[in-house]
């Protein structure tokens, strides 16, 4: 054990930190899970906690917010967050699992695999935020392109929304905005538009493109026909998602800024503890080994 007092609070310090870690992406992929082998019996016992009379949350629970738990509990959109949750908690979990088995043993092979994890991670990051600042025209249009590809090919309308319908219709209602650059992308959205004929109603937009009454979860339009005839008065027909976000993270760069720099901070520090426990370590040993 390294009797170094500086190498001893990065050792527990990074014990602490993994260990958490681990302890949250082992909750994380212990649902995952459970979502990909039995998404059923997780969906009963959701509505049952939240909706029956007989459960402690029930009070709390209204009309409004049970359709909402509905929506999201619905079998395609647990099924493609399953799969999400999974590769987020497997990721997590053998990292920190790296970076504290290899300070509770004080393993030099451990920290250094896990100080190169996390200087790869680092890496990429600094490389992301470089290339979509040097690079940011083609950045726009290849996430533009991205967005607009999710819509085409995945946004529906009516019963049984999956997980992207739900997502784009909650970032809409939220961000009050309508589509990726307009109301018009929802014309080349090839469910939505089989949907819609199907419906018989002349639907042009989905509810959460209009301006909207009560909760934004709900989607209910303040007028009922801005499905079928929005207008600048009724909607957000011409406002893009895309820009109504850039326009958000201008107005609040120094946050954007903050979260950056501590994330950043914090990663750096994993990567300094680590090393210098590693090189602590070393040292050590060749003490014990010489004297």
């Amino acid at each position: 054990m390294v009797a170094d007092c500086g190498a001893n609070c990065a050792r527990w310090l990074l014990c602490l930190a993994n260990f958490i870690f681990i302890c949250v992406s082992t909750g994380v992929l212990i649902v995952g899970t459970w979502l990909a082998a039995d998404k059923a019996s997780f969906i009963n016992l959701t509505l049952n906690i939240t909706t029956s009379k007989y459960s402690p949350a029930s009070p709390f629970v209204s009309e409004d917010a049970e359709k909402i738990l509905k929506e999201f509990v619905e079998p395609a959109v647990i099924e493609q967050a399953a799969y999400i949750l999974i590769a987020a908690g497997a990721f997590i979990l053998v990292i920190s699992f790296l970076g504290y088995c290899g300070a509770i043993k004080e393993s030099r092979v451990l920290l250094t695999a896990y100080g190169i994890f996390l200087i790869i991670i680092f890496a990429l990051q600094v490389a992301l935020i470089l290339l979509c600042t040097l690079y940011k025209s083609q950045a726009d249009h290849h996430s533009k392109g991205f967005l607009k590809s999710t819509l085409s090919k995945y946004y529906t309308t009516g019963d049984n929304k999956d997980a992207v319908t739900l997502s784009w219709d909650l970032i809409m209602a939220q961000m009050s905005c309508c589509g990726v650059d307009g109301y018009e992308d929802f014309r080349t959205a090839r469910l939505f538009v089989e949907k819609s004929s199907a419906e018989g109603l002349g639907r042009q937009v989905p509810e959460s493109c209009c301006i909207l009454t009560g909760d934004p979860l709900l989607s209910k339009p303040a007028d009922p026909s801005c499905i079928i005839s929005p207008t600048q008065s009724n909607s957000y027909l011409s406002t893009g998602c895309y820009d109504k976000f850039s326009f958000m993270v201008t107005e609040n760069l120094n946050l954007v800024i903050g979260v950056v720099v501590v994330v950043a901070a914090t990663q750096l520090l994993a990567i300094i503890f680590a090393f210098c426990l590693c090189r602590a370590v070393g040292q050590e040993r060749d003490y014990h080994y010489k004297y």
